[in-house]
Parts: C-alpha cells; structure tokens; sequence
C-alpha cells in the first residue's frame, strides 16, 4: 500500500507500456464491436509532473520528456502516434507537465461504444480516480485488489476485452502471483488479449518467471523487454518488459520497429537492449 506512481510517471517503463497499450486498443478497434478494457492496478490516472514527488526522482524526463523530443524513424512515430499525440493533447504548451497513467489513456482512446473499468485498492488513489472520472458514463472506478478482478470481472458482457496487469510488485512473490492468476482468468476468458507489465532488475526472478509461463501451456504468448542501463551499478529498475497474450497479429513486426527505436533514445548506457520473442507460440 506504499506505492505512490507519482515518483515513476513518464518513466521508460511507463513509455514502454502506454506504446503498446494504445496499438491494442487501435488494433480492437478495428471491428465496430464494442470492447471493454480492464485495468488491475489503475492508479490515479493522471500525473502532475511538477508535483514534488514526481520533480524529486526526474524519472519522466528520461522516458517521455525524452521521446517527446526525439526524431524518430517515419515507420516508428507512426506506430507511436496514438499514445505521444495522447500526451501532446494534455500539454498543448509544448512540453510536458501532465501524464495520463494506463486509464485515462486508455479512456482517451476509447470510441464511444467501448468501456473501461479500472480498479484501484490504495483508498486516497481510488479517490483521485474517480474525480478523473467523475460523470463518464464509459468508465468504472471500483476500490478493488486488481488480482480479485481477474477472477470476478471476466468474461466483460462485451465479450471483448484488453485486461491490463500492472502491479507495483512490492510484495515477494508477485511473478508467481502473475503467473497463477493469469491462468485463473485464462480459463474464465481465453479470448481475451492480456498485457501484463514486469520490472527487470538485478537479481529479479526473470528466467524462473519465463519458465513458469511457458508451463501454463497457455498458447499464443509474446514477450517484449526493453532494459536501459546495466543492472550492474543499481539496485533498482534497469529494464521492464510486457507478456502479451493473444496479441494482435501485426504486433510482433511493429514491436521490431517500436523496440529499437525507443531503445535509441531512451538508453543510459550502451548496455541498453531490446528484444521481443514467444514464450509459447500459436
């Protein structure tokens, strides 16, 4: 419950997240049938960057203060357009002093037949989500431990749906955690598209965590890392990464375009990487 997002908004593990969130949705998009996001682990939806908190660590001005200015390839500022033009509309000065978390992207997003509901448990966070959302009819606001919504909150009556899994990981055990309710909802909704979001850092049971989702024998599993410094001289994040089940068919040749450019831009060291692979294929 100590886990405030402020300190870490707009950082490289965020942009990482948000540019694949938005080509999901824009790839659902793509049949007029309604879909419904689910966010777990929503936090307050919207980031002042010239909060204290947020101005204390700088974190956001090496991910999204950095790729909001970067000349990137054609083929990948196309890919990146619906998220950074997202960003853009929040700060219409230039610059960047406001930062949708996941929900209010998401809900920037939405068409007007598509849903969110977005749960959050930190009580004073939940509270700052529903005056984001105070009024819109598209969206749901619960106080509620997102891995409880895995279970209770599948299948969406829409059918459709994007269930995004960002936990703070502040507990021992959360790849564990991940992994079992991953397949708990699995078997509720098999036809849904998951993103789940990781930390990469030194020491982090990342192989273990590779092992374990290749023996749910969930099918049609992608995995994408982005890493921008060695995790040798830091005890802290170097790296996240994203498992995406039943991702879209275009993602895997935009995540070779989004990856390496991003990387480009957002390194720290020339230890920085970048790769995308299948866990457990088709």
């Amino acid at each position: 419950m100590n886990y405030r997002h402020i300190y870490h908004a707009g950082n490289f593990a965020d942009v990482l997240k948000h540019a694949v969130l938005a080509r999901l949705i824009v790839y659902l998009q793509q049949k007029d049938k309604a879909f419904r996001v689910l966010d777990t682990h929503a936090g307050i939806g919207l980031y002042d960057l010239t909060l204290d908190e947020a101005q204390k660590t700088g974190e956001w001005r090496e991910g999204i203060g950095r790729l909001l200015e970067a000349d990137l390839p054609a083929d990948a500022a196309a890919l990146l357009a619906p998220y950074l033009d997202a960003v853009r509309k929040l700060n219409p000065e230039n610059g960047v002093t406001l930062y949708p978390g996941s929900p209010k992207l998401t809900r920037m997003l939405l068409r007007p037949q598509d849903r969110l509901s977005a749960m959050e448990l930190h009580p004073e966070d939940a509270r700052e989500l529903h005056n984001v959302f105070d009024g819109d009819f598209q969206v749901r606001v619960t106080e509620l431990d997102g891995w409880l919504a895995m279970g209770a909150h599948l299948p969406p009556k829409e059918k459709r749906g994007l269930i995004l899994v960002d936990p703070p990981f502040e507990k021992e055990g959360e790849y564990d955690r991940m992994v079992r309710n991953l397949q708990k909802a699995y078997r509720r909704f098999a036809g849904g598209v998951y993103c789940l979001w990781f930390p990469m850092k030194k020491g982090a049971p990342i192989a273990d965590f590779y092992a374990a989702l290749k023996e749910t024998g969930i099918p049609k599993m992608l995995a994408c890392e982005l890493t921008v410094k060695s995790d040798r001289d830091t005890t802290g994040l170097n790296g996240s990464g994203l498992i995406i089940v039943n991702p879209p068919y275009t993602l895997e040749k935009e995540l070779q375009i989004i990856l390496p450019a991003v990387k480009d831009v957002l390194k720290q060291d020339r230890f920085a990487s970048s790769r995308s692979f299948w866990i457990n294929a088709e």
